[in-house]
């Protein structure tokens, strides 16, 4: 957890690091100039989002690039969400009310850590999960938060802006839910929390400002773990869904999704944009700086996670062609981030 809110640049190699995480020795020095994003191409990106699709759904089953009659339902259920005026924000299971004051606070330079803390207070899931997370940031160090306050003291204005963050948008995954959401939202959640940390730690550099990169990083697919609740509505109980055209639809859809969501929750238009580039990225179509710093920590963190899964060779020179030093500094950086916060019990209040 300490990396979710600790120093922005990433810190040396450490001698000994898990071999699974080191790229061969010919990348260790890329191409990128430091404060650049890295050149990344297509076939770069495509070639590990497909492998990274292909884990997520475990569709080792669905074969073929069309998409099967289920596969059009459900994105036509989401096409449908997005041509209404249905709340994006209301799908997500949050509380709607708390989190734009939550924002807010933590977007100001001036923010009170009291009435911060106030805000925490009105509600009691929120404040378990800071003081949780929190400890576990400081095990071993002897001290032992006790209140929100206390977490307030210690942690600090800039790393109370990502655990709050961070604890504010973890999904819920109640023991009701479906086969997609109980399999898929762990591992996007860990995909999301990777590339924030990607992206704070490779911010500055760029000429970004780096909780508005950490935001982007760890809400970017928020419209996709809403569309889970989709697919279990769906679901005939069989992994039918994961093909190679759906997941493109699907992820070009919800990102636009979790765009409108960022709206009603008034996230900084710069993230907004960044998240909404990913969607129609083109070659040639120019791309803000926020929006190059996703694409590259969204692959870094994809990258990483596949390779420890084994499903990408960690000495494959191909998938780190075109990385400056600095960004494979922070690539051998992105370990699961280890929290006890994901799976919850069920909410009192029902989701709409």
């Amino acid at each position: 957890m300490k990396r979710l809110f600790s120093a922005s640049e990433p810190a040396p190699d450490a001698p000994g690091a898990a071999q699974a995480s080191q790229p061969p020795a010919a990348a260790a020095v890329g191409d990128a100039p430091r404060g650049s994003a890295a050149a990344l191409s297509f076939e770069q990106r495509d070639g590990v989002n497909g492998t990274y699709f292909s884990w997520l759904f475990e569709n080792a089953d669905v074969t073929g690039l069309d998409t099967t009659p289920h596969e059009n339902q459900v994105l036509d259920a989401l096409t449908a969400i997005l041509a209404s005026q249905q709340s994006g924000a209301a799908l997500v299971r949050r509380l709607p009310g708390l989190l734009p004051q939550l924002l807010q606070s933590l977007r100001s330079d001036n923010f009170s850590g009291a009435q911060l803390s106030r805000t925490i207070s009105n509600d009691v899931v929120l404040v378990a999960a800071v003081i949780r997370m929190a400890n576990t940031s400081f095990k071993g160090s002897g001290t032992t938060i006790t209140s929100v306050e206390h977490a307030v003291m210690l942690i600090g204005q800039e790393g109370l802006r990502h655990l709050i963050t961070s604890v504010a948008f973890r999904p819920i995954i109640d023991l009701n839910s479906g086969q997609y959401t109980r399999l898929l939202a762990p591992r996007i959640w860990d995909q999301s929390e990777r590339c924030a940390v990607a992206n704070r730690m490779l911010a500055e550099a760029m000429g970004v400002d780096p909780f508005e990169a950490f935001l982007a990083g760890l809400v970017q697919n928020v419209g996709l773990i809403v569309t889970l609740r989709i697919m279990d509505q769906m679901s005939r109980g069989e992994k039918e869904l994961g093909s190679e055209m759906f997941c493109a639809r699907l992820v070009r859809d919800a990102r636009i999704l979790t765009c409108s969501i960022g709206r009603e929750w008034n996230f900084p238009e710069s993230v907004v944009t960044a998240i909404g580039e990913q969607a129609g990225m083109r070659k040639g179509v120019a791309v803000s700086p926020l929006g190059q710093l996703l694409t590259q920590s969204d692959y870094l963190s994809k990258v990483r996670i596949l390779v420890d899964n084994d499903r990408l060779e960690h000495d494959d020179p191909v998938l780190f062609k075109g990385l400056s030093a600095q960004a494979m500094a922070c690539y051998r950086q992105l370990d699961a981030i280890e929290d006890d916060v994901v799976a919850t019990p069920s909410p009192a209040t029902p989701a709409p």
